[in-house]
């Protein structure tokens, strides 16, 4: 059956669809039947102004994710038959963009390459929005934020976790064998704390809220002691300086609390998008940039987009209740 001829399909996705197909140089029978549909009902006529504007605020953003979800399902890909690569076809940077939102919205979190590669293999998953608590067979307690995954292996040498995506906190029980946390290149080693390890985009943050532990931005690199109420990240070369933090606030999420001070914005959407069911897209970089203090609830990133657009000042555009646009 016709996709596009289907009646009873959701007229947002259609819409979305029908963008692919008209930036992506249609024939005329293509243009015939999206005439068609487009005055076949009023419903359709609106979905596809709403689908218009939002692929002119998210073009950009859009083809960047489109781009990032292709290279993710293709090592996907890879790892699920190691035996016979594939590559995924070219995509045009029309149906590229028009792809990534038109299964970003109807098929919601469902669609995600990266998430699905992170999963693969990984023992533990919270999922968007979730803080999950595991206990291992050692008796350690972790606490995953949302939309996190860890591995495990332990065997008579050592405990090791990766931390495949997000962040987790650890409680670690002492048996005599090393703990070690890999996020990254990098890894933690437990010399008797609670800490948390959160992913960053080139390394890792770590902080403890009480004992010791040892940081390494590879395991041939230079090791720094953090102690109770220290912070330090970590790059694929080097290990940062050990940085006061308050600790009890910056692992308030265990509690469902998001704490910053003078945090940059575009780190603030970077966390609520662990919380909502959907993507939040920033495409203003001076607004990135603008700093934030404050205690937010996480159970509702709405509410807190809203608190702070009314001191920031941003413009704000939801689309089919899966993405919003801000700039």
């Amino acid at each position: 059956m016709n996709t596009f001829s289907d009646s009873n399909a959701d007229p947002h996705s259609m819409a979305l669809s029908w963008l692919s197909v008209l930036h992506n140089q249609p024939t005329a029978a293509e243009q015939a039947r999206f005439s068609q549909w487009l005055h076949a009902d009023p419903a359709h006529a609106e979905a596809y102004a709403q689908a218009q504007v939002l692929w002119e605020l998210s073009e950009e953003p859009a083809a960047t994710l489109a781009g990032e979800d292709a290279a993710a399902l293709d090592a996907l890909l890879r790892k699920m038959d190691a035996s016979r690569p594939r590559r995924l076809p070219r995509w045009g940077a029309a149906l590229a963009m028009a792809a990534c939102l038109v299964l970003m919205i109807s098929a919601g979190l469902g669609w995600n390459p990266q998430r699905w590669a992170d999963d693969w293999g990984a023992d533990y998953v919270a999922a968007p929005g979730q803080i999950r608590n595991v206990t291992l067979t050692d008796g350690s307690q972790v606490t995953m934020d949302a939309d996190s995954a860890i591995s495990v292996r332990f065997d008579a040498a050592e405990r090791h976790v990766e931390l495949r995506r997000g962040a987790a906190f650890f409680q670690v029980t002492h048996t005599g064998e090393p703990f070690v946390v890999q996020g990254g290149r990098g890894q933690t080693r437990v010399l008797g704390t609670q800490f948390e390890v959160r992913l960053q985009p080139a390394g890792a943050q770590v902080t403890v809220l009480s004992g010791r532990v040892g940081v390494k931005a590879a395991a041939d690199a230079p090791q720094q002691i953090l102690t109770a109420g220290q912070q330090a990240r970590y790059d694929r070369e080097r290990t940062g300086n050990p940085q006061p933090v308050d600790s009890e606030s910056q692992l308030a999420w265990r509690q469902g609390w998001l704490n910053y001070s003078r945090t940059p914005l575009a780190d603030v959407i970077n966390d609520l998008n662990r919380y909502y069911p959907g993507r939040i897209l920033l495409l203003n970089d001076q607004l990135a940039a603008r700093t934030v203090s404050g205690s937010f609830p996480s159970h509702d990133p709405e509410a807190v987009l809203a608190a702070l657009k009314s001191v920031i000042g941003f413009e704000q555009y939801d689309a089919l209740g899966r993405v919003i646009v801000i700039r």
